[in-house]
């Protein structure tokens, strides 16, 4: 895989993964590598219905069994004190609300945990595992997202009421119009570590977990919920994740389940998940159906716009995402009209995916703006800068930055958009049909709380310390660059712990919010750091014969070991001489930082472009470049930031080409539920990529003014190569994944 990227402002020299070394020698160690003595291992036994209760599960050969300590099922299995109440008494068990694991009977979905085995070795709970038998009362089920869009509902809350701007459906009313229904199927989050969690219980209500998380707070909140016990006494760990593309965002019940059983035989348990489990028990993209209406005037200016999304939830809870949204705001539109429907289904809550409904909702927009183009007999560059939007037209506020303009023109460059043919089946190389296509990606940009705590050591050694983890993007990398800016620092000379609930309060890692929010954390930290040396300094001997009279920051030079005056760079201290001299060992320093709200509209844009190939005989599909650019304001890492948006191209392209979880509706089971069968994108997959970042800071959203990318690295990749398809071949398919077996139909 070729790759490269490229900034339009000069960036500051790329520093290298702090965490880099450990998890390519192994020492960074994840949930499951943890090791306590005693310690007992667990499984689960997951119902092979999909609805309906468990009328007996016998559990007496598993108990017999070398080595087992103890089968719980909801017959035997310690009551959890917040599963009595719940949110609403009034509601029934589970009924808006996460699954209460081993609550009761009842059955929701296949493979859902109906058992938890306990034993002394791995060996002996898989074996133990197996003798575990279940008799059930069936009931019908329904996990065929298009065979039950007539039991669609409105979901529950304002955010969710239907949206219009101007009149309804105006589309229909226009000089051109086109209107299409998109087809975007459940994908799994497979990240390369599985569900995994070690807990361990020190008296009656103190609990220690380390587990697969992508926020450590968070996690801690949901086990003070379930266990009644007070928050100071449940740590939680997760200084490294392997991957979780939003898998990560709740507390599952299988990490339930874990501390329910450290807690019933009074040893650490260790669960991990088993691959297959994966697929049924920690969420999905969901399903999701959609119909887009546009209409234009004849020169390309958009008159209406209709957007309509139905999307698949459990039976048991309701879980929504902003699959529609983006249509509000991403083009200048006068007429918006967009609906949002959820259908229960029985299947596990669906979870937020990475790039979330925007990735899925512009499937369907962008392949929608290239039918259009296509109707219009217009390039689909020109009709995305036709219909521009240079103020947010939903919220009706300025941008606080928007450099999209920017991302196509250097984009098309790339790419090579002028050998693009308008018409379709232009291009042919032999027995290779040759395609171009582009989409646009928008994410919100925003910024929360988090707080970091910095302590100097002698010598310019700089700690950091804060809750938030990393799931792969290089958050420690990020806060590193970022007080290494801030500290005239070398990279070397920083040391970041972070991923407990022992440090400082930090965000779910997700969103694409960690850089704005954790980084500006450290950026005012640093800066505290940095007044509080100059006032010291100003106590110091070295600087009475100055003429400075009150000492301040700006007036300092801060660098590898010491400090020096601006005006005179001959008066100078190390950081051993000053804290020697103010009879200190070390400076620490803890601020809490967040935004505040602005009179802008704030988010980041991307644009993917691809060129492919299409073999006529077979209908093989071969993409030869991708580029994809970013207006994410000040690029603060360069290293990671090409990977996030290299890694939302392979996504993208696993999105597009491969990634469907296939269910065998007559009994509810998931049929390609290994990584033999549900296909991703293997290094053989992946072409050159070429990464843009406008680099431009963005002057409001946070000190570095920065924006995220990890979501718009992804959002608008799959339309860009169905579009490329379809300028390839003439052939649009509006179902996703784009497969051989779609290509060669009539």
């Amino acid at each position: 895989m070729e790759k490269n990227f490229f900034f339009s402002a000069q960036a500051t020299d790329p520093i290298n993964r702090v965490d880099g070394k450990a998890k390519v020698t192994g020492a960074a160690a994840y949930a499951a590598d943890q090791k306590l003595p005693q310690t007992a291992y667990g499984f689960l036994v997951g119902s092979t219905i999909s609805k309906g209760r468990i009328r007996s599960i016998d559990t007496r050969s598993a108990e017999r069994a070398p080595g087992v300590l103890a089968v719980l099922t909801h017959l035997n299995a310690p009551k959890i004190p917040g599963y009595q109440t719940g949110k609403d008494p009034a509601k029934p068990p589970t009924s808006g609300q996460p699954l209460r694991i081993f609550y009761n009977d009842e059955i929701f979905y296949y493979d859902q945990p109906i058992a938890l085995v306990i034993a002394d070795t791995y060996e002996r709970v898989l074996h133990a595992a197996k003798l575990v038998k279940a008799q059930y009362e069936k009931a019908p089920h329904q996990t065929d997202l298009e065979a039950n869009r007539d039991q669609a509902k409105i979901p529950t809350g304002p955010r969710f009421e239907d949206y219009t701007r101007g009149e309804a459906d105006a589309y229909k009313n226009a000089p051109v119009k086109i209107e299409q229904e998109y087809y975007h199927p459940v994908e799994v989050h497979n990240p390369m570590e599985p569900g995994s969690i070690m807990a361990r219980w020190e008296g009656v209500d103190k609990v220690t977990v380390s587990t697969k998380t992508q926020g450590v707070q968070a996690t801690q909140r949901s086990i003070r919920d379930a266990f009644k016990i007070p928050l100071e006494n449940i740590t939680v760990n997760a200084e490294h994740v392997g991957g979780a593309f939003g898998m990560g965002l709740r507390t599952w019940p299988y990490e339930i389940a874990a501390i329910m059983g450290a807690q019933k035989v009074g040893r650490p348990l260790k669960l991990m998940l088993h691959r297959e489990q994966m697929f049924t028990n920690v969420g999905h993209r969901p399903a999701t159906h959609q119909k887009i209406g546009l209409g234009a005037t004849a020169d390309g200016k958009l008159t209406g716009l209709t957007h309509e999304a139905t999307a698949g939830t459990s039976s048991y809870e309701e879980f929504t995402e902003a699959t529609v949204n983006i249509s509000r705001f991403l083009y200048a539109c006068p007429n918006v009209t967009t609906r949002y429907r959820l259908v229960p289904l029985n299947v596990c809550t669906p979870i937020w995916m990475r790039g979330p409904g925007e990735a899925t909702g512009s499937f369907a927009l962008e392949s929608a703006m290239d039918e259009l183009a296509h109707a219009l007999q217009l390039d689909p560059l020109e009709l995305r800068l036709r219909n521009h939007a240079d103020t947010d037209p939903e919220r009706k506020l300025p941008w606080s930055s928007k450099y999209l303009k920017e991302c196509y023109q250097h984009g098309a460059e790339l790419i090579g958009w002028k050998e693009r043919k308008l018409q379709p089946r232009s291009l042919k190389d032999g027995d290779w049909m040759i395609g171009y296509g582009m989409g646009t990606g928008s994410f919100g940009a925003s910024r929360g709380s988090a707080t970091v705590k910095a302590s100097l050591q002698a010598g310019g050694k700089l700690l950091l310390q804060c809750s938030v983890n990393d799931m792969g993007p290089g958050t420690a990398t990020m806060m590193t660059a970022v007080a290494s800016e801030v500290m005239g620092l070398s990279p070397n000379n920083i040391k970041v712990q972070m991923g407990s609930t022992g440090f400082p309060p930090g965000p779910m890692q997700g969103g694409s919010t960690v850089t704005s929010t954790v980084g500006s954390a450290v950026h005012d930290v640093c800066s505290a750091l940095k007044e509080q040396l100059a006032t010291l300094a100003a106590k110091s001997p070295s600087f009475h014969t100055t003429t400075v009279h009150e000492l301040k920051a700006e007036d300092l030079q801060f660098s590898e070991g010491g400090l020096s005056l601006k005006a005179n760079p001959s008066v100078r201290l190390t950081y051993d001489e000053l804290f020697r001299q103010a009879g200190l060992p070390s400076l620490e320093m803890t601020k809490e930082s967040s935004g505040k709200r602005q009179p802008f509209s704030m988010y980041s844009f991307s644009v993917h472009f691809v060129k492919l190939r299409v073999h006529l005989p077979t209908g093989r599909i071969k993409i030869d470049h991708v580029v994809s650019c970013a207006d994410a304001g000040t690029i603060v890492s360069p290293k990671t930031a090409e990977s996030q948006m290299i890694g939302g191209a392979v996504g993208g392209i696993g999105m597009a080409l491969m990634e469907d979880m296939l269910i065998d509706h007559r009994f509810g089971r998931p049929i390609n539920n290994n990584l033999a069968d549900y296909h991703v994108p293997v290094n053989a997959d992946i072409p050159k990529v070429d990464v843009y970042f406008v680099n431009q800071k963005d002057p409001y959203i946070n000190p570095m003014g920065s924006k995220g990318i990890g979501e718009i690295a992804l959002i608008g990749m799959a339309p860009a190569i169905a579009n490329a398809v379809f300028n390839a071949t003439g052939k649009r398919i509006r179902s996703l994944p784009i497969t051989l077996d779609k290509l060669m139909e009539d």
